[in-house]
């Protein structure tokens, strides 16, 4: 009897989406390709939070982020140009092949589990959920409170219209079903699936997952790719600098667009292997080969160290340093809207410099 328990409790330990034949996939859940990260935990994080209180903060600026009146007309109305808008932190809507598709949607005040405590949003948003058009694609890249927000995907859930197809890695789909919330596609990294005139694929990033303390990995995070009869654009997620983005490159040959974080990335010694700076950003641009790059995941919550609009002055350097012309790579102002058009991509033979 004793060793039926045993045997029961060692089978309990293994995660049920577990792929042995995968190097992402570990026994108790899911890892990166190339380097484990700090998981937001343990010493380092609570040396981290007396850096914090006897260091002080930079003094923070959100008056500094840019910000106009969107155009809700066209965006309603739209069902030909391929558009990205920028409504705050990491959440952009995408217009392609007349689908109307959101990232990581955050409309919420706080990225906290709850309403009263936790980051609040330091910076308006341009618009609400309610006056965006009906929408047909959700992409969650990971578990993070910053990224996925209950509210937020059970009022899209419940939008007129009836709720849009939420695309998720494995694992996360278990939390939006426990939810009631659907339908649901789960994806693996490298696996692909059609949305209408879409291919859209998840594709591995260097993070980590956690809502709790007792799930840390147990879902797996990562970025997509939407390809649209050739014109692909490309969102990374949550993500340390790692050799990844030279495969993703290897994979799909390019991108016409790419949305890369830019912002959460001090201290360096804490979130280096999560959280990619300025510079990496822009090296993450050339690695994967992007026409046209928009830097996320700044200007609307204080998550880390540096100040709110750090990255207005931080990526000006970084492409600088690299050689990559200021059009290239670039900051939206909140509720910005551009038109992407079909143009040549940078070869295979771009390099850093």
């Amino acid at each position: 009897m004793a060793a039926m328990l045993l045997g029961a409790c060692g089978s309990l330990q293994v995660h049920p989406l577990h792929d042995p034949a995968k190097t992402h996939h570990r026994p108790d859940g899911f890892s990166n390709r190339y380097a484990d990260t700090h998981t937001g935990d343990g010493p380092g994080f609570w040396s981290w939070q007396w850096q914090r209180l006897t260091n002080g903060l930079p003094t923070q600026n959100p008056d500094r982020v840019p910000r106009i009146t969107p155009d809700l007309t066209y965006l309603n109305a739209n069902r030909s140009d391929t558009t990205v808008t920028w409504i705050g932190h990491a959440t952009v809507l995408w217009q392609v092949g007349g689908l109307n598709i959101l990232t990581d949607p955050h409309f919420s005040e706080r990225a906290s589990p709850v309403s009263f405590a936790g980051p609040r949003r330091v910076t308006p948003l341009p618009m609400t959920l309610a006056q965006l058009p009906r929408i047909d694609v959700v992409l969650i890249s990971h578990n993070h409170y910053d990224h996925l927000d209950r509210s937020t995907v059970h009022a899209l859930h419940q939008q007129p219209g009836g709720p849009p197809l939420f695309l998720v890695p494995l694992g996360l789909d278990l939390w939006l079903r426990n939810e009631g919330i659907g339908p649901v596609q789960v994806l693996d990294w490298w696996d692909s699936h059609a949305v209408g005139p879409l291919q859209i694929s998840l594709v591995p990033a260097q993070h980590w997952s956690s809502r709790t303390p007792w799930d840390r990995n147990e879902s797996l995070w990562g970025g997509f790719v939407v390809d649209h009869n050739g014109f692909k654009l490309y969102y990374s997620g949550d993500t340390g600098y790692s050799p990844d983005f030279k495969d993703i490159h290897a994979r799909f040959g390019g991108f016409d667009f790419a949305q890369i974080p830019v912002g959460c990335y001090e201290p360096r010694w804490f979130m280096q292997r999560q959280h990619v700076n300025e510079d990496e950003a822009v090296r993450i641009h050339l690695d994967v080969g992007s026409r046209f790059s928009m830097g996320v995941h700044w200007g609307s919550f204080r998550l880390c160290d540096e100040a709110v609009d750090a990255p207005m002055h931080g990526l000006p350097a970084a492409r600088e340093a690299h050689g990559v012309p200021p059009e290239a790579f670039v900051l939206f102002s909140l509720g910005e809207t551009r038109v992407l058009r079909r143009e040549p991509r940078p070869s295979k033979g771009l390099t850093l410099r």
